[in-house]
């Protein structure tokens, strides 16, 4: 089985959940907190999203798959075959379906740092910083919290010209580290609602711990 509860922990995506500012463990410089409110404002206004990304783990292994995301709070994630595996939300939890199994099962969302990217604000400064590091191509924000698995690190990467999430990185209570990028993404597009359908029929089983 693919490592769901990590995808789900890692795809912060866009990022970062809304703690208080007193949280940060890592003061901003002015230009950083202009920076970084740039790039909330910038995927703030993306209000609908598709695409593909690739998981890549410690050992190399990698897997594709197709994104979804339309604000609030609706996301699909379809991995490529032969995974027949699926994460979906409509703002009332993440479901995780094996369609060949024809079953479900459930994180609550407030379990999930994805759930503040589908708000309909995002906000880098009000998160949990631990840095920022800033290049001419890219800007990348290094964020700890709190998920289903324990403290996490996450590591987001963001095109410099652009504004746009592009990469993040998740280093798990373990050690184990798992990569995402997204690629061919498509921004404010029409996105019909039963894209996010779960089939009432789907037998629910217990969240793997």
């Amino acid at each position: 089985m693919i490592r769901l509860a990590a995808f789900l922990v890692a795809l912060v995506a866009a990022l970062a959940p809304a703690l208080p500012a007193a949280a940060q463990t890592r003061a901003l410089t002015v230009e950083e907190e202009f920076l970084l409110q740039e790039i909330s404002d910038h995927n703030t206004a993306i209000r609908s999203m598709a695409g593909r990304f690739v998981q890549i783990d410690s050992q190399g292994g990698q897997v594709e798959g197709t994104f979804f995301l339309k604000r609030p709070n609706f996301v699909r994630f379809r991995y490529a075959p032969p995974s027949r595996e699926e994460i979906i939300s409509q703002g009332r939890g993440f479901y995780v379906i094996d369609r060949q199994e024809r079953t479900q099962y459930a994180y609550a969302q407030d379990h999930v740092p994805l759930r503040q990217f589908l708000g309909d604000e995002v906000s880098l400064i009000n998160s949990n910083l631990s840095d920022v590091v800033t290049s001419e191509t890219h800007v990348a924000v290094m964020i700890t919290d709190d998920s289903p698995i324990g403290t996490v690190q996450v590591s987001l990467i963001f095109d410099r010209e652009t504004l746009d999430l592009v990469q993040w990185s998740l280093i798990e209570p373990s050690g184990i580290e798992t990569t995402f990028s997204i690629q061919e993404t498509e921004k404010n597009v029409e996105i019909p609602d039963n894209y996010f359908y779960i089939d009432p029929t789907y037998r629910s089983v217990d969240a793997p711990q």
